[in-house]
């Protein structure tokens, strides 16, 4: 009986050579691979997926290399503009000297030209027709001047239309309109300038006697007071949060006041910043006072004196910038 189980068991082994019996045979020397992983095998799929998974070493690295890659466009980008600004201010500079010769030279062409006219007539005393005509010449001679400096114009029926556009460091802002009646004296017939705007006292100062002159001054007027907004703007847009209760300021803009917290010994202290514009074509402060709570340390004096110092040199937001970078805010 025992003879026929081992002659049986050795039948099946030939017939199935590659099945392993219950004593099993090893993978890889002959017989068929188990129908489950082993648990080595398990292991080694578990890191492979630990790997390759989205939370991974190579999902860690994509996202740094992605990173890397946006802060080198930006960086790219920040080049890009300063170097359009330094191209835009270089051309600013060309375009004023250009500005400064055909002022000159307008200005010999038209001596010579008077004093051809009142030769003929009478040169102690120029006819009015003269006067005129002198006038219409200057005129269309400073519409070709002005374009070069954001001033433009043309002839109308009753006299000349300005256009002044305003800009602060390469952004251009608002444009303001002008028209001037030449007949029978040079007047102010509308306008678009701000009422704040001295217009009256710079037009009784200059519009009779040098139109030229009358139109550089409103164009500093107005271009002083569109920087010194165009500055509060980016400091209410960019900085808000930082920024305790509202900006206060005035119409033309050449006072305002904010208040800020700086940190020191690890308190909170409020800096309370009044910015006095005394000059109303400059759009940089010619007055500073920053002031804090009789209980502040006398370390933040020297805080306070150096922030003051950027505010009266650069323009707000930028001082604003670099006073939040300097330490908490």
């Amino acid at each position: 009986m025992l003879q026929e189980e081992e002659e049986g068991s050795l039948r099946k082994s030939s017939l199935c050579p590659n099945v392993a019996t219950s004593q099993g045979t090893e993978p890889g020397q002959g017989g068929l691979a188990p129908a489950f992983p082993l648990p080595g095998e398990w292991r080694g799929k578990m890191d492979e997926e630990k790997v390759y998974s989205p939370n991974g070493v190579f999902a860690h690295l994509e996202l740094l290399e992605a990173r890397a890659y946006e802060a080198a466009v930006k960086q790219e980008e920040m080049e890009q503009q300063e170097e359009k600004l330094a191209r835009l201010k270089a051309r600013v500079q060309e375009l004023r000297l250009q500005r400064d010769k055909l002022r000159a030279k307008v200005d010999l062409q038209q001596k010579e030209q008077l004093g051809k006219e009142g030769a003929v007539s009478n040169p102690a005393q120029p006819s009015a027709r003269a006067v005129l005509e002198w006038k219409i010449k200057s005129l269309k001679a400073m519409l070709q001047i002005f374009y070069l400096t954001g001033i433009s114009g043309k002839l109308s029926k009753r006299g000349v239309c300005f256009c002044i556009s305003t800009a602060y460091e390469g952004t251009y802002l608002d444009s303001y309109h002008l028209d001037l009646l030449t007949k029978p004296e040079v007047q102010i017939y509308r306008h678009s300038v701000p009422i704040f705007i001295p217009l009256q006292q710079i037009a009784k100062k200059y519009l009779q006697t040098d139109i030229r002159r009358f139109l550089s001054v409103l164009s500093d007027h107005l271009n002083g007071y569109v920087g010194r907004r165009y500055q509060a703007e980016q400091l209410q847009e960019h900085f808000s949060g930082r920024i305790k209760g509202a900006l206060q300021r005035n119409s033309l803009c050449n006072l305002l006041v904010f208040n800020y917290n700086v940190s020191s010994e690890s308190k909170t202290f409020p800096f309370n910043v009044r910015l006095v514009y005394g000059d109303p074509c400059c759009s940089l402060p010619t007055k500073v006072v920053i002031s804090c709570t009789p209980d502040a340390p006398a370390s933040l004096a020297e805080t306070a004196a150096a922030h003051s110092d950027l505010f009266r040199c650069m323009a707000l937001h930028k001082a604003f910038r670099s006073v939040s970078s300097a330490g908490p805010v």
